[in-house]
């Protein structure tokens, strides 16, 4: 039997504080949503404030001199200095860590965060009150003669649209869920026919389950206000041969329809007239608020770069004056175990909300020098505004520039965006790899990629581009790249293939 042996090892392990999972988590959010988190620590924790302090600290100090002095006479009074630590709870211990002068430390901040003045422009997400398609839809609803219970299962399917105008439910998942949220306890034929009552509005196209259907949903009603021989074939080249026609085999449809080549293309021209996303033409909620809100702003003042951090959604934040005074006045008290729990609570309340704050200062700074560091880094863009310009830069070598580890640098720049002179660009945008082209230069894939969509742009679309004829033409303007890493960029630029493309 083997023995048990007791023994021990020494292992080097690398743990975050739960300050630095929070700073984390502060980068990774956008301006546009930093208010609405803020918003929150300020509802978990009530010693935060937000709001300028009214040089709370100067009055606060001047004013209670006296009664600091008068607070230390008592606190002589009634702690024994003959006590061990073990006798009595001392509230007083790091008690100036709460009350110091963080004039300093904030006047940083306030450099990196408001670096603007008053006559700067100032960028406010516009207000809309544009009309949804499904609040279109909702008015279509109501002037049909329905009773009240096909009328919550209409509301029901239209609140269930998606973006694009498509409902993805199943009609039995629709039953369901009216009985499960609504008690309405209907049947599949109810739903079915108040779904075909819908598919009948405006804009044409709604409702459908699919692609498909909603083409066809769109080619009836054109064939019943205006009926014709080429909507007629419209209607079959959808109906029997959707998987030819998505994938472009317009030969096959020909030869297997009967059709003649001047049939199917007058009937081809029909569909392509055809709304996919019916519901994308009017816009949905999500999308009309759907707004960019710039993290930073790049201006060019004659030759000279200025970076803006744009902080006016993130207010300013000190601890609450009641907590600190609360803090005083129980340090103040007599030693006992209720006093112990309040000081207790009070300070880990105010040590939340000066992590907090500092948590939003290491962001701003952090914000700052990873732009700033880009912006130097891409210098001939921002004062050109030409792509070309645009250098090889990986996360690896902003990350070398400012001390801050690859994956911080990743967050910033996954969901933060810089406004120039010649548009808003979302900071991964200026981060590409390089290629060498035939002169021994490097230059960025970005210079390649505007090579590839400027030619596909210009294409014959009768006789588009393969990938064999795009690595010609790259080679031809000294950039010697296999056909595969073409197909790779053609894809990365959401470039269907050749004979995708192909135009009839």
């Amino acid at each position: 039997m083997g023995s048990q042996r007791l023994t021990q090892t020494q292992k080097l392990l690398q743990k975050l504080s739960p300050q630095q999972i929070l700073i984390m988590k502060l980068l990774q959010i956008p301006t546009m949503e930093l208010s609405t988190r803020i918003k929150e620590e300020i509802m978990q924790n009530p010693a935060l404030e937000e709001g300028e302090n009214h040089d709370y600290e100067d009055n606060f100090n001047d004013n209670d001199n006296e009664n600091d002095n008068e607070n230390d006479n008592d606190e002589v009074d009634t702690f024994d200095d003959n006590q061990s630590d073990d006798d009595h709870y001392d509230p007083l211990d790091d008690f100036d860590d709460y009350l110091k002068d963080d004039d300093e430390d904030d006047a940083a901040y306030k450099y990196v965060a408001n670096n603007s003045s008053p006559d700067d422009k100032h960028y406010e997400a516009p207000i809309t009150n544009e009309t949804t398609f499904q609040d279109t839809l909702m008015e279509q609803l109501g002037f049909r003669k329905l009773d009240e219970k096909k009328r919550k299962i209409g509301a029901y399917i239209i609140g269930n649209l998606d973006d694009a105008g498509y409902l993805s439910r199943p009609i039995s998942g629709i039953a369901d869920d009216l009985l499960f949220t609504q008690n309405l306890d209907v049947t599949e034929d109810e739903v079915r026919e108040v779904l075909e009552i819908i598919q009948d509005f405006d804009p044409a196209g709604v409702g459908a389950a699919n692609l498909q259907e909603c083409l066809l949903i769109q080619l009836r009603r054109l064939n019943r206000e205006n009926p014709s021989k080429d909507c007629e074939n419209a209607i079959k080249i959808i109906e029997d041969y959707f998987e030819e026609f998505t994938k472009k085999h317009y030969d096959k449809i020909v030869s297997r329809s009967g059709m003649s080549d001047e049939d199917f293309k007058k009937a081809l021209d029909i569909v392509l007239t055809l709304n996919p996303k019916p519901g994308g033409s009017m816009g949905t909620a999500s999308q009309n608020s759907n707004y960019i809100i710039p993290d930073f702003t790049v201006i060019n003042n004659d030759g000279e770069l200025e970076l803006q951090l744009n902080n006016r959604n993130t207010p300013e934040l000190h601890v609450s004056k009641d907590f600190l005074n609360m803090l005083k006045e129980y340090a103040a008290g007599k030693d006992s175990p209720d006093k112990r729990e309040a000081v207790s609570f009070i300070k880990s309340k105010i040590d939340s909300a000066n992590w907090f704050i500092d948590a939003i200062k290491q962001r701003q700074n952090t914000l700052y020098v990873t732009m700033r560091a880009i912006m130097e880094y891409q210098k001939e863009f921002f004062l050109t505004g030409d792509e070309g310009k645009l250098k090889p830069m990986i996360l690896k070598d902003i990350s070398d520039m400012v001390g801050l580890d690859v994956s911080t640098i990743s967050r910033v720049a996954n969901s933060k965006y810089v406004q120039t002179a010649y548009g808003t660009f979302q900071l991964k945008y200026f981060f590409s790899e390089g290629l060498l082209n035939d002169e021994g230069e490097e230059v960025s894939t970005r210079e390649v990629k505007k090579i590839v969509r400027e030619s596909v742009e210009n294409e014959d679309k009768a006789n588009p581009l393969t990938d064999d004829e795009l690595t010609a033409i790259l080679k031809e303007k000294g950039y010697t790249i296999a056909r595969r890493t073409v197909a790779k960029y053609r894809e990365q630029l959401g470039i269907p293939v050749a004979r995708l493309r192909k135009v009839i």
